[in-house]
Formats: C-alpha cells, structure tokens, sequence
C-alpha cells in the first residue's frame, strides 16, 4: 500500500498549514480558555471545500475520498484536535448521513448549505442513560397525520448550539428493538427545538458540546431520513466512516505532539548534550514513531475498503481503537519529554494531551470498538 500523499493531498495538506498557521495557531489558545466556538473559521473552512469533502460536486462539494478526507482532518488535529473535531463531526455524521441516506430532494436542498458551511450541522444519538447503549433511548417520535411529535433530549452534542440543522435518531417503536428507531432532520428554528448548555471540558474545549432540546416538536413526515425504523442501522453505517475520521483526528494529535517533542528534544540540553541523544528520551521517540506509523496504516487500510465498498466494519474499529490510544500514550510521552514545561500553556503539549483524551470516549468507546472487533472475528 502506498501511503505518500497523492498531488490532491499535497495540495490540501499545505493549504491546511497555510491556513492553520494564518486562521487557527494565533487564537487557538484564547478559544480554548473561553470555550469559544469560532464559526467563523468554520465558513472559511467552508469556502475551501473542507466542510463537504465526501460530498459530490453536483451537490456543492469537493466529491473527494476518504484517502484525501483523512488528510483534512489529519493535518487540521495536528494544529489544533477542537477544529479537527468539529470539521470531523460535521463531515462524517450530520453531512454524512444525509449523503448515505437522504433521498435527492433531500440531498439537493441540505447538502449544498452543509457542503459550503452556509450551515453547520449537528447529529443527535447519545442521551444522558443511553451512551453505547443507543437501543435503550428515551428521545420518542410518534407519528400525528403527516407529521412525527417528538420529545426528549440529546447529550454531548457537537454544534447543538451553533448548528443549524440536527440529523437525529428518535425512537418510533419499542425500546431496545434496533428496527426501532428513526432519523429525521431538524431545522434550528423549529418550535419547540433548543438547545441546554455547553459542556465545560477537559479537552477539545473551542469545539462546542452541549444538548439537543425536543419539546412537542413537529416535523413533517418528509423530513426522515429512509423509512420508518431505519435509523438505528443507518446509523451504525454512518459511525463507520466516522470511525476513521476520529482515527485520522487522533494520527494527527499524534503526529502534533511527537513532532514538537522532538524538536524539544533536539534543542533542550541537559548534562551536556541534547536530550534527544539520552537513550531514555531517544527510545521514547522510537515507540512513538513505531505506534504512529502503526496506526496511520490502519487508518488507510480503512480508507481502502471504505472506498471501495468493501465491508470496513472490523479494520475502521480497530483503527479507531487503536489510533486514539496511540494518541493518549504519545501526548502523555510528549509531556514527559517537556517536563515541567510539558505542563504549562506556555507549550504547545499539554493542549494536545487533555485534546487527545476524547478519542477514546467519543464517536464509541475503546470498549465498544473491541466489542466491535471481537464480534467480526468471532463470527
């Protein structure tokens, strides 16, 4: 397999760099400290075509594959892990299941404002008891004439505030039944749709997490996505892809904190010589080169058989997996290489280290992923 960058990712990989280094490094920090979810950042991400990077160009996008889509969110989480989030979760769940599911109608009237950041989308399934267990969901839609009533709550939320149209999976028929559940889409501005308040985080803290509020909102029957209790295995199919955009987000958290760790390491000097020429930090530099490499192939072993329709669910798991635990461990080694300063804002590490934590925790667990795995390879 061929992993240097084809000349589509060349070109956006220094793109992204330019623009990181010119609309992101400078106040990344300040978004940080205040929680600030920067909106504009996210239209002129818009502009240059990197919020609807799956989507065709028939429908406003850049009609990309996954190949050049791990390179977005890859190269963006090297900068900053909130950006790189947030541009994941747009791409991958909201954006991407009204491109897998929606029919053109509905593709035709979202999908451009998605594709361009006219919109910024959002996708509801956890609840505040339902985490990995989706099946138990409370969130309900019962069906009135031609339109669906809906009630109940959806957390941890990315853009549950600022965005301005949800993809949400509600419950239509019994709880724990996986035909039981249904997707719809929600415009902001509906009646009886709001939002509660943002969650104040460890990490990824300028990309905006809050709740998804459904008080006796009425939604037409057109605005489901497929049939009536499809929502629970679309969605599943939709976690795929989003599986290797949170992997690709974790290699570039990775790839963030080994890279300033060892250019600390060459210039810090400690009893006469570079730190990186003591074994103890040299061998440190070598396993975190080893995992990263480890997991970027992974990653584009995903992205293969995902662009070729190939199935995808065990190696985009494992991917998963293993690529947000090898960005815990790296930005933890980052920081142990820094030392004191590892532990200050002063340095670019303890940013990547409290960011890199959510990799494990969203979009599945690490658990749920080995649930996953070992359920393909026991099958």
């Amino acid at each position: 397999m061929d992993f240097t960058y084809n000349e589509n990712q060349k070109m956006i990989a220094q793109m992204i760099r330019d623009f990181g280094e010119r609309e992101i490094r400078p106040k990344m920090m300040e978004w940080d400290e205040k929680q600030e979810f920067p909106v504009p950042v996210f239209k002129k991400l818009g502009e240059l075509g990197l919020m609807g990077v799956l989507v065709p160009q028939e429908y406003g996008g850049s009609g990309f594959t996954y190949d050049e889509y791990i390179t977005v969110v890859e190269e963006i989480g090297k900068i900053c892990g909130s950006i790189g989030l947030s541009v994941a979760a747009h791409n991958s769940l909201c954006t991407g299941h009204i491109l897998q599911f929606g029919n053109e109608e509905q593709k035709k009237k979202y999908l451009p404002k998605l594709a361009t950041a006219e919109w910024i989308g959002a996708w509801g399934l956890t609840e505040h008891n339902t985490g990995s267990d989706a099946g138990g969901m409370n969130t309900t839609a019962v069906k009135d004439g031609d339109y669906y009533i809906i009630n109940g709550a959806k957390n941890f939320i990315t853009h549950a505030i600022s965005g301005d149209v949800a993809v949400v999976i509600v419950r239509t028929g019994e709880k724990g039944d996986s035909r039981g559940m249904s997707a719809f889409i929600v415009e902001k501005g509906t009646p009886g749709f709001s939002s509660g308040k943002k969650e104040n985080k460890l990490g990824m803290r300028a990309s905006e997490t809050a709740e998804l509020i459904f008080d006796n909102v009425r939604v037409h029957k057109s605005q489901m996505l497929g049939n009536e209790g499809e929502g629970f295995i679309q969605a599943l199919k939709v976690l795929e892809g989003g599986r290797i955009s949170i992997a690709s987000l974790s290699l570039g958290i990775a790839k963030g904190a080994y890279e300033a760790a060892l250019k600390y390491s060459k210039e810090r000097e400690q009893f006469g010589k570079p730190i990186a020429q003591h074994q103890a930090i040299a061998f440190k530099l070598a396993d975190m080169a080893t995992e990263i490499a480890a997991a970027e192939h992974l990653i584009y072993e995903a992205a293969y058989l995902k662009n070729n329709k190939l199935p995808v669910n065990k190696v985009s798991a494992m991917a998963k997996y293993y690529a947000s635990e090898v960005s815990v461990r790296v930005a933890n080694e980052a920081v142990q290489i820094f030392g004191g300063y590892g532990y200050t804002k002063d340095f670019p590490v303890e940013k990547y280290y409290r960011d890199a934590k959510l990799c494990t925790i969203g979009e599945g667990t690490s658990e749920i992923q080995k649930l996953v795995i070992s359920r393909e390879i026991l099958k």
